[in-house]
């Protein structure tokens, strides 16, 4: 298997696992009513998967693993000749 398939599949379980996070972190605002430790636990968790991904994304595109891609390049449309006046 590619190296770039392999490091796009982990951005994507990272990104699940964010959502996981902060899915629990709401589960435990709304039982606990924010008197626990459950949301700073998550909290923390997401915040620090939230760091690996963005470290993660800056290795695979220094190592070339993922290209930025960009707009697309729109070619202005040409000019016409205008009538005299």
């Amino acid at each position: 298997m590619e190296p770039a398939v392999i490091f796009k599949g982990v951005v994507i379980l990272l990104i699940i696992a964010i959502f996981i996070s902060l899915t629990g972190g709401m589960f435990f605002l709304v039982r606990d009513k924010g008197k626990g430790t459950g949301t700073v636990k998550s909290l923390t968790v997401r915040i620090t998967l939230s760091v690996a991904l963005f470290v993660l994304l800056i290795v695979g595109f220094a190592t070339g693993l993922i290209k930025p891609h960009g707009l697309p390049q729109v070619q202005p449309p040409p000019e016409t000749e205008k009538a005299p006046q």
